[in-house]
């Protein structure tokens, strides 16, 4: 792979790279430097201003609908504005914990992105905060023993005419649970948990189901009256906890609805109409089918 760069305070900032795969990682370190930013429109389909130097010698820019999933070190400290703009395919961002600084329209036209993997314990202080503000669309955050989901929410900004004054409104649960920080960075996972009773009057049985799931999945400092709370919410509405779980092929999850003893008669012939043999297997209580190795003593 090749890159493009330009040396900056404290190590390198990244401005492009070039390469075959759509998942690129980025290098930690470059010409003995460590890699501490990620350069405006790093990952769009614009030029590189002229100056920057070089790695390598590919010649295939991974910029716009070409990049899928990027996997940043723990290094970086700054993504500048727009670095991936328009980067409509793109899943998932894997980075560090010691993101500090964020440009605007860091993600615009991520239509696509759905996952940050935070590689830092579930406790620990990170950017996540930041990074959930520049996305108000759906996004789960996957930390060390945790999993949460953020749901969608808009904002607004109606006119009070004719005094011409701009009233700001916002919508959805989402923004309250992007708040749930401690004032050092990490989650503060009691105050996230307390906002599911209100997302419960406006937000859709998907959004509530996926909440439930991805806190009981993995249960980091999950109260036990939060707990009851998301079991009561999936017991209440097993069709939709578990078409969720088929559709997302989520075995984790499928273990955990069986165990509560949910229904499984028609989550049963719906896994089997998606296709899903080692769902079925679980709904129907039957052990995973062993591919059966052999060696040359066999014969």
């Amino acid at each position: 792979m090749t890159v493009f760069w330009e040396p900056c305070a404290g190590g390198v900032r990244v401005l492009r790279l070039l390469g075959d795969t759509p998942c690129p990682a980025v290098p930690g370190v470059i010409g003995g430097l460590p890699v501490v930013e990620i350069g405006p429109y790093c990952f769009a389909e614009k030029p590189v201003r002229p100056g920057a130097q070089c790695t390598g010698t590919d010649t295939h820019e991974i910029t716009g609908n070409f990049v899928e999933e990027v996997t940043l070190p723990d290094t970086v400290r700054v993504l500048h504005s727009a670095a991936f703009y328009n980067c409509r395919k793109l899943r998932r961002v894997t980075l560090g914990a010691g993101v500090e600084s964020l440009g605007s329209d860091l993600f615009t036209n991520c239509r696509q992105l759905r996952v940050f993997t935070l590689r830092a314990a579930a406790d620990a202080p990170t950017g996540l905060k930041k990074l959930l503000g520049a996305v108000s669309a759906d996004i789960t955050a996957e930390l060390d023993g945790a999993r949460l989901f953020y749901p969608e929410y808009s904002e607004f900004l109606d006119e009070n005419t004719p005094a011409h004054i701009f009233n700001h409104s916002i919508e959805g649960e989402g923004y309250r649970m992007r708040q749930c920080f401690t004032p050092g960075g990490a989650v503060d996972y009691a105050a996230f948990d307390a906002s599911f009773t209100q997302a419960c009057v406006g937000e859709s049985a998907d959004t509530l189901c996926r909440l439930a799931l991805g806190r009981l999945v993995q249960p980091f400092d999950l109260s036990d009256n939060a707990r009851a709370d998301y079991e009561l919410y999936l017991t209440a509405h097993p069709a939709d906890a578990f078409k969720l779980a088929i559709d997302t092929r989520d075995e984790a999850a499928l273990r955990l609805l069986v165990g509560l003893g949910l229904p499984t008669a028609d989550a049963a012939v719906y896994c089997s109409r998606a296709g899903w043999s080692a769902g079925a297997a679980i709904l129907l209580g039957r052990p995973r089918r062993v591919k059966k190795t052999y060696d040359f003593e066999d014969l």
